[in-house]
Parts: C-alpha cells; sequence; structure tokens
C-alpha cells in the first residue's frame, strides 16, 4: 500500500514537472513571438516626407557601405559643409521609423557648426541590408561597427568622435562606450539604459503586469541571440569610458518615461561634473523639432480626408488611399517650413557641449 502512494506521488511530480516545463515553454515561444513581431520587422522611411540633401543649403554627403556583425551591408552617410571639421559626430537614429533620413536636418545643423556627421542606417532599416531589425541590442552592435568604421576605414581624417543619439539611438550610444571608451562626448536623447526596457516600458500599456512574466524570457532570448551586447547596458558604458555625458530627456515622455534612463543615471551622476543632465516637462518623446507647422499641416489633412468620396477606412481603398495620400503630401508639403523647423537653440546647446569637451 505505501509502495503505491510512493509510486502515486512520483507520478503526480512527474506530472506536475512537464506541465511546469510545458508551461514555460508556452511563455517562452509566446514572448519570443510578441517580442519579434515588436522588433524584428523591417522598416522604411516615409518617401514623401523625407528629407533630401538639396532641401538644405550647402550640404554635401558621400555615401558609405561597411558591414556588420553577419555580414549584412549597411549605408552610410559622411554630411559636411565644406568648413574644416573640429571633430566628427556618429548619429544613431531611433526605433520604427526608418533609418537616419528624419534626422538630416539635425546632420544639417551639426554639419554647418564645425561637424562632420556620420549617420547610417541600422540592420533593417531602409538602405541598409537586413530583413528585420532583430531586436534592439543590434543597435549597439550597428554602432560598434560604424564607429570602428570611422576610425579604421582610412576614408576619414584622424579626428575626436563624438556621439549623438535618440531614442534607440539614445540607448545605443551610451551603451556602445563600453566598446569605444574613446569616444569623447556623448549626447543620448530620450533614451534608454537597458535593451528590454522598452520592452517592459510598450508592453506594461497593453499587458499591464503581465509583462513582468514575459520579461525573463525576453532577456534570455536576447542574451543568447547577442552575448554580450544584450546585458552590456548604459550605466556598463559609463562606468568603462571617460566621455562627457549629455543625458536630455522630458518628463512626460511615455514612449520611453524617464524611469527606464533618465532617473537612473540621475541617481548615480547628477554631482559627477562629467554629467550634464537637461530636463523638459511636456515635451514628450521628440522635441527637435517646432512643431507648428506640422499641426498647421495636419489640421489642413484632416479636412481633406473629409473631402474624400469613398470610404478610406476600407480594406478595397486601402492602395488608392495610400496614392492619393501620397500625392496630397507631394503637392501640398511646403517643403522648406518642413525642413526648416529644428530647434536651433537646442541645437547650438549640443554644438557647445561637443566644443567644451573635445581637448
Amino acid at each position: 500500500m505505501k509502495k503505491n502512494k510512493v509510486e502515486k506521488k512520483k507520478i503526480i511530480m512527474i506530472v506536475l514537472c512537464i506541465a511546469a516545463v510545458l508551461i514555460a515553454a508556452g511563455d517562452w515561444l509566446l514572448s519570443v513571438s510578441v517580442y519579434n513581431e515588436n522588433f524584428n520587422r523591417r522598416f522604411e522611411s516615409y518617401e514623401p516626407l523625407m528629407f533630401r540633401v538639396d532641401d538644405f543649403d550647402g550640404l554635401q554627403r558621400t555615401k558609405y557601405e561597411f558591414a556588420s556583425d553577419k555580414g549584412q551591408m549597411l549605408t552610410g552617410y559622411m554630411y559636411a559643409s565644406g568648413e574644416d571639421p573640429r571633430g566628427i559626430i556618429v548619429l544613431a537614429h531611433g526605433f520604427g521609423g526608418g533609418g537616419h533620413n528624419s534626422y538630416m536636418d539635425c546632420a544639417n545643423y551639426f554639419a554647418h557648426h564645425g561637424y562632420w556627421v556620420f549617420a547610417y542606417d541600422a540592420t533593417g532599416n531602409d538602405e541598409s541590408q537586413g530583413e528585420g531589425v532583430g531586436g534592439l541590442p543590434q543597435g549597439v552592435i550597428d554602432l560598434d561597427h560604424a564607429v570602428t568604421f570611422v576610425e579604421e576605414s582610412g576614408n576619414f581624417p584622424d579626428l575626436p568622435i563624438v556621439l549623438f543619439g535618440h531614442s534607440w539611438g539614445g540607448y545605443s550610444v551610451c551603451s556602445v562606450l563600453t566598446y569605444h571608451p574613446e569616444v569623447k562626448a556623448v549626447i543620448a536623447c530620450s533614451g534608454f539604459n537597458a535593451s528590454a526596457g522598452l520592452f517592459e516600458s510598450e508592453g506594461k500599456k497593453q499587458a499591464g503586469a503581465g509583462i513582468y512574466l514575459m520579461m525573463p524570457f525576453v532577456k534570455l532570448h536576447e542574451w543568447l541571440k547577442y552575448g554580450g551586447y544584450a546585458s552590456n547596458t548604459a550605466m556598463d558604458g559609463f562606468s568603462k569610458s571617460d566621455a562627457a555625458v549629455m543625458i536630455v530627456h522630458s518628463f512626460d515622455d511615455e514612449v520611453v518615461p524617464t524611469g527606464y534612463g533618465y532617473d537612473i543615471y540621475y541617481e548615480k551622476y547628477k554631482d559627477d561634473p562629467r554629467f550634464l543632465f537637461i530636463h523638459f516637462e511636456d515635451k514628450g518623446h521628440s522635441y527637435f523639432n517646432d512643431e507648428t507647422y506640422s499641426d498647421e499641416f495636419n489640421g489642413e489633412f484632416d479636412k481633406w480626408l473629409e473631402t474624400l468620396d469613398y470610404d478610406y477606412h476600407a480594406d478595397g481603398y486601402k492602395e488608392r488611399f495610400l496614392e492619393d495620400k501620397a500625392d496630397y503630401y507631394h503637392e501640398n508639403l511646403d517643403r522648406d517650413k518642413w525642413c526648416g523647423s529644428l530647434d536651433t537653440k537646442l541645437f547650438e546647446s549640443f554644438v557647445a557641449f561637443y566644443d567644451d569637451h573635445l581637448n
């Protein structure tokens, strides 16, 4: 009788173990699936709103290609204005809107204020190869290869290297300091500390506290795929480098709340003279441009939508609407206003920060 009870207990334990493994496997597959759905995608800039080099007086650029970690070729451009540069800014773009094109006005400002700017499209974006981004640590890997290309390709003069990044790029320019401690200065706008932070931030909006059940699997997935790049954080980069760091963030940022980046950095480095913290109260996630014209244009676009003689939400009219929308943008966008809305006061402070830390 006792033997039967022992056997039953063993069977129950085995069943429970199998159930636990199946549940864990299910959570693993779900977590990886959700992660890939959000981050392992290809992103293209929206052509009607793309910047063009001839939108900016005197801006010049030269195209280059360089390999990243798996041999995928990335496309980058060195932007210049004809002036002798004091340094080279390597620019890392944000996530989800395509490559570096939407930051061309930033590159233009820097190029006309004493710097060359090397801006590139990360894996899975615009002109660079890759069926998808893969995951957030890929941004650090691509930036690592971009900095190495600028330093070692022989195409560029031996000048101080500084970094500029926004959002995903803000995380990348800080984390990459682990691999490039020679960088002189970094400006990180709206960035996050750890690669899994953005997944958690966005996931909480949709799954609430349930996102924390996925986080261990997400972190494991990133580590298996990217190794040390995944576990390396912005804070790790700061500790491995003597670079001057400017952290810029807005307290109402809903894409990357300050608790995932700014607050972490500020707690440790607020009294460190090599760190400069700039915060806003109500500028959201992106604050490089005056939104006056954008708001005006969007208002007129909404009025145009009301004039359409078909239901543009209907699947049957999807292609027609995309064509009509593109035509509207091409015919009505004031490119001078669209390309000339950069917050020059903010960028003046960025240039001053770089200038102060080149020596």
